[in-house]
């Protein structure tokens, strides 16, 4: 009868010890980004570190607005270097497609390669001004159809294959990037909402929940973009990226690529 009752025992305590498992293994996986350090927490950021929501936003803010500005044409050149194909130093690695293509390949005719403003420059109406026009930290190298298929749409999940896209999906009001490049842009936009607050002649750029916002400067969607950041880790080439800007063209960075659980805590 001991033996029984033990077995009983030995049978619930297993049985529950697999339920709280299973309880706790998705809280694990659905947890926001962990919190990350860098060799520039006590220097570049010592003002940031330690904050949230808009007390973080701010300090951000005043870290990152300073920096050096170079012009629309500088970008091409600029380009070369930042999107460096790490397997092909002849050749850029292009947003959305992830095609390997020729540095001199760049130009507006079919084939080419041209300067995607991930923030549409017509959100804001900033064009191609010094200034958030010429922001390496969210111009890429992309394909010219494909740029074109993007056009101004704000960003969201779903849609039909997009030509040469790489996997990427397009709709009537918004685009959705291939997987490998979703957290790239959700960081690229969250960066400019931090580093454009219309202090500076600029408009204020802010994520909001919509899409077909127009000339109005705000991009959507902010909760699929919070997902893409979380779902795509920054890689390799955008470390290097973020490095290289800082290193040699503007001198400032983008923190959601050193830290991306800061995303969570401003938004």
């Amino acid at each position: 009868m001991l033996a029984t009752h033990l077995h009983r025992w030995k049978s619930v305590a297993l049985t529950t010890a697999a339920v709280l498992v299973g309880l706790t293994a998705p809280a694990l996986t659905a947890s926001p980004a962990a919190a990350t350090t860098t060799a520039y927490d006590s220097t570049y950021y010592k003002n940031a570190v330690g904050k949230t929501g808009t007390s973080l936003k701010s300090a951000l803010h005043t870290i990152i607005s300073s920096q050096s500005k170079i012009s629309y044409s500088a970008v091409w050149d600029a380009l070369k270097v930042t999107d460096q194909d790490p397997n092909n130093t002849s050749n850029v690695l292009l947003l959305y497609s992830g095609v390997s293509r020729s540095k001199s390949l760049n130009g507006g005719d079919v084939g080419d390669w041209n300067r995607e403003h991930t923030w549409a420059k017509s959100h804001g109406d900033f064009g191609e001004v010094t200034g958030p026009g010429t922001d390496l930290h969210h111009l890429r190298a992309a394909d010219v159809q494909v740029n074109s298929i993007r056009g101004n749409l704000d960003f969201d999940n779903g849609g039909s294959a997009v030509t040469n896209g790489g996997g990427s999906l397009v709709d009537s009001d918004s685009f959705q990037p291939r997987d490998a490049d979703k957290g790239d842009v959700a960081r690229m936009i969250l960066y400019m909402a931090v580093r454009y607050e219309g202090d500076d002649g600029f408009a204020d750029l802010e994520p909001n929940e919509k899409v077909n916002n127009g000339s109005n400067p705000y991009m959507g969607k902010l909760s699929i973009l919070k997902a893409w950041n979380e779902a795509d880790p920054p890689s390799a080439f955008e470390e290097r990226r973020n490095q290289v800007i800082y290193d040699t063209y503007q001198h400032n960075r983008n923190p959601f690529i050193d830290h991306p659980e800061w995303v969570e805590a401003i938004w």
